[in-house]
């Protein structure tokens, strides 16, 4: 298993000392089956006068500092290390009744369910988009429908920066046939919600081989997952137009994108107090000599 190591930087700047209210974090790793945590640190200035650790609904990892000191400046650094195992989509892995689209979801599974079936847009226009997947008789090979609406978003949909707060509405995102991360997730989850196709949001990070790459990974990332029977929740990545959980760190998977905010808080001060917000992110996989240490 590949050992990846993620530096999470932020830091707010200001004029003079401000205080600083509650800061809510979602920046430790989730532990699930393809990715073990060996190491997470987080640094804060200035020191907290009290944190605290949750799981939240989805099993995420959420952390809160309270502060008594003003400072000009509050940085977050988040380090971690894990092990990180690869996994692919194959159709063999599907459950024989659910390899042609539709099929139903077992009653078991239902309820664990409803929340990532819940329509998230009902427009004409993004109906008529998803139909497109399908044949004429509404049918489709589900292994086939998953990748193509992955690799078509990747395909003729422009990736763009966007530094705007929230996610765009799918069909601003269809009209304008481009978005963020977040926006083209968040369009492929309403598609496959209208399909009946369990999806859900995933936030966290990308590694690139290519270091000098940074319009992906030099930021945080995000994703789909659906859920298939047979293997699960598998990972779907329309920005980059990749299958499969590979050189994806998954941080938190939720039903809406606004309960995966990475870092948020309030401040007390003056509005031009205010300077700057910086952020860094480093993805960097271990050497063969280190993975094997």
């Amino acid at each position: 298993m590949p050992i990846l190591t993620v530096r999470h930087v932020t830091s707010y700047h200001y004029k003079q000392p401000v205080a600083f209210g509650e800061h809510r974090m979602m920046l430790r790793p989730r532990d699930d089956d393809d990715q073990i945590v060996l190491e997470s640190e987080l640094d804060i200035s200035p020191a907290p006068s009290r944190i605290s650790w949750t799981r939240d609904a989805f099993g995420n990892h959420v952390a809160t500092a309270h502060f008594d000191e003003r400072a000009t400046e509050l940085r977050f650094e988040s380090t971690m290390r894990l092990r990180h195992a690869p996994t692919e989509f194959c159709e063999a892995d599907i459950e024989d009744f659910a390899r042609s689209h539709p099929f139903a979801y077992g009653a078991e599974e239902r309820p664990d369910l409803a929340c990532f079936l819940a329509p998230q847009s009902q427009h004409p226009q993004l109906e008529r988009w998803a139909a497109a997947f399908l044949r004429e008789d509404g049918s489709a090979d589900t292994h086939r429908l998953l990748v193509d609406m992955t690799q078509t978003i990747n395909r003729t949909f422009k990736h763009v920066a966007r530094h705007e707060k929230g996610v765009q509405d799918p069909v601003q995102t269809l009209e304008l046939a481009s978005g963020s991360c977040r926006d083209l997730a968040t369009l492929m989850i309403a598609a496959l919600r209208a399909l009946g196709i369990a999806a859900r949001f995933v936030s966290g990070y990308l590694h690139l081989d290519d270091d000098d790459d940074d319009e992906i990974g030099g930021n945080t990332h995000a994703w789909v997952q659906a859920y298939i029977a047979g293997p699960g929740w598998v990972d779907f990545d329309p920005s980059s137009g990749m299958v499969g959980n590979r050189n994806l760190v998954r941080i938190a998977v939720v039903d809406e994108p606004r309960e995966a905010i990475p870092l948020q808080g309030t401040w007390i001060g003056a509005a031009s107090d205010h300077l700057a917000m910086k952020v860094a992110v480093k993805v960097a996989a271990a050497s063969d000599a280190e993975a094997g240490e």
